[in-house]
Order: C-alpha cells, then sequence, then structure tokens
C-alpha cells in the first residue's frame, strides 16, 4: 500500500471513529448529550481535529443518518427478495422497517427526528428518496394498471408510511406492549390500508 492510499485509508478510518463516537454517546446518553468535545474525548483528540472532517456537529449527525437510512434500505431490499408475490413483499418490508426502528432505536430516532429537537433535515436527502422508491416499486406492482400514476402510488406509500412511523412512534413513548401485539397491530395497518386503497382509488 502506497503513502497516499495509506493516508486515505487512516483518513477514513478517523471519520468512522467520530461517527462511532457520536452514536455510542447518544446511545448512552440521548442525542442531546452529543457535542464535539465529548466526541473528541471518546477517541482521544482535541476537539480541533474533528473540523478536519466535519464542519460541526449538525454535520457529524447528518452523516449518521445517512448512513441509518442506506442500512434500512439495504434490511428493507432483502426483506423484499424472501417473497414472491408484492402482497407479501410489503408485509415483509414493513416488518424490516419496524424491526430497525428498534433494532437501531438512536438512529432511527436521529433520521426522522423524534425527542432529537429536529437536528435533521432528512427532506433532501437522496437516501430517503431510495427508500421511498423501494416501496413504491413493489406497490405499483399491487395496482391495477390504471391506478399505478406516480401520485397514487406515492399517497398509498405515505399513508403506509404514516401509520406504521406513528405505530413506532407511540411505542417509543408507550413501552408496555408485548411484541406479539405489536407485531400483530403492524400487520393488520399494512393489510388494512392496502385492501382500503385498492377498493378506493385515489382520485
Amino acid at each position: 500500500m502506497g503513502v497516499k492510499e495509506r493516508r486515505l485509508r487512516l483518513k477514513e478510518e478517523s471519520r468512522t471513529n467520530i461517527l462511532d463516537a457520536a452514536l455510542s454517546i447518544a446511545k448512552a446518553r440521548g442525542w442531546q448529550a452529543v457535542s464535539m468535545r465529548k466526541i473528541a474525548d471518546m477517541i482521544k483528540h482535541t476537539p480541533p481535529v474533528i473540523y478536519d472532517y466535519f464542519l460541526n456537529k449538525e454535520a457529524i449527525l447528518m452523516d449518521l443518518a445517512r448512513m441509518g437510512f442506506a442500512q434500512l434500505s439495504g434490511n428493507i431490499h432483502r426483506a423484499q427478495l424472501e417473497h414472491d408475490l408484492p402482497e407479501k413483499q410489503l408485509e415483509s418490508m414493513w416488518t424490516a422497517y419496524w424491526d430497525y426502528a428498534f433494532a437501531e432505536k438512536e438512529l432511527y430516532q436521529l433520521m426522522f427526528g423524534i425527542n432529537t429537537q429536529g437536528c435533521c433535515d432528512n427532506s433532501n436527502m437522496p437516501e430517503v428518496e431510495a427508500l421511498a422508491a423501494l416501496f413504491g416499486n413493489v406497490i405499483r406492482q399491487v395496482l391495477p394498471t390504471e391506478q399505478q400514476s406516480d401520485e397514487h402510488v406515492s399517497v398509498i406509500y405515505y399513508f403506509m408510511w404514516s401509520a406504521v412511523h406513528g405505530l413506532i412512534s407511540i411505542n417509543v413513548v408507550y413501552k408496555h406492549n408485548r411484541d406479539d401485539f405489536n407485531q400483530q397491530v403492524l400487520l393488520n395497518a399494512v393489510r388494512n390500508v392496502t385492501a382500503f386503497l385498492l377498493i378506493n382509488p385515489y382520485e
């Protein structure tokens, strides 16, 4: 490995260490506890070193959010491949979405601004559009040809997303429901929304 390649590798490792430290602090104490100084202390550097890699704390959080969306999309794509029927794919994909939200609770909260004072604006992230496209491609397969417009597919996606994300947000606050109960509520929501929208096309 040449000198240039080694420097690039070390720089990437340092960048990864900064992101890992920020996430570790958030898991231990919440996102409000993350600061440049605490990150520097964890990676045993002075705060100015971090500014060589990130403009500010918000830039670190945005990178973590992008990482979360990429991970989530990967999980959802793998869940899609488990089934052939698009209706079953949707159930599996939304279940994977649900599972990720609780397996990576802190990242999910950051990605969607839950209990984080809206520190990340995900409205222009390509990763968010890629996630919507994964679901949109499957939703389009469920619909009759005359209902496959981009607008109609988008309506169904956001209808489903709002139901699932709402259930997740409720469970972040209200933590007393059993896992099997939550799974049943999730599946009922996805199935009922799909059935309703197929019977009552958007106009």
